[in-house]
């Protein structure tokens, strides 16, 4: 309600009003330097607004310090993979549920295995970021926001962040396909930025339009 981002004297969002239910899909389009990845970086935790109020499943959204990671319930699938260039597929898709201790290692594997598997990456786990092409880095990161994490919420947030910029038709039509079933089997709700026409008209029911 009223969000607004002021960055020294420029104002980035100003008095951005968004209700958005569970189960949802929604896209935020406009021109660039409109805002857009900023709402996901608010959405995140990431930054702060300038004014008004954020509220995510219930509760005011809170600024995430620098020792801190994304709440469970909210999954980020930024334009850059983001993958860590010293753990394994393994390790970078079961990141959280190895720092969480809930679950033994063979659990482990199995989640992980199950969403590679979704992404058409089976068999995969060994291998390191650097022996990936850059669509398989960008279904890896995909493969993580799917992760069931006991300690999240059954119905996470899921933020794509421009999911099929760079990429060739191909790959983008498997990149969309995944978003779709990427938030039809977290059960969850999703928030789209692209400039894509054809990822916002697979992928999302509803848009959203920034401008001046």
């Amino acid at each position: 309600r009223g969000l607004s981002l002021l960055r020294g004297n420029r104002p980035i969002l100003d008095g951005i009003d968004l209700r958005l239910e569970a189960g949802q899909s929604l896209a935020v389009v406009g021109p660039s330097g409109a805002g857009k990845t900023t709402i996901l970086r608010l959405l995140a935790g990431l930054e702060m607004p300038s004014a008004g109020e954020l509220h995510l499943f219930g509760r005011r959204q809170s600024y995430l310090r620098l020792d801190q990671q994304l709440p469970p319930d909210v999954r980020l699938v930024s334009q850059n993979p983001a993958l860590l260039g010293s753990l394994s597929v393994l390790h970078n898709v079961g990141f959280l549920l190895y720092r969480g201790g809930l679950l033994s290692e063979a659990e482990i594997k199995e989640r992980v295995a199950r969403c590679l598997e979704a992404v058409g990456l089976a068999g995969t786990e060994e291998l390191m970021p650097a022996e990936l092409s850059g669509g398989m880095q960008k279904r890896v990161s995909f493969a993580r926001a799917m992760i069931d994490d006991p300690t999240g919420s059954a119905n996470p947030l899921l933020l794509f962040d421009e999911p099929t910029a760079g990429l060739d038709p191909v790959a983008s039509t498997r990149i969309e396909d995944l978003m779709v079933t990427t938030t039809r089997l977290s059960r969850g709700t999703s928030v789209v930025v692209s400039h894509v026409l054809s990822t916002i008209e697979r992928s999302v029911e509803q848009v959203v339009l920034l401008y001046d």
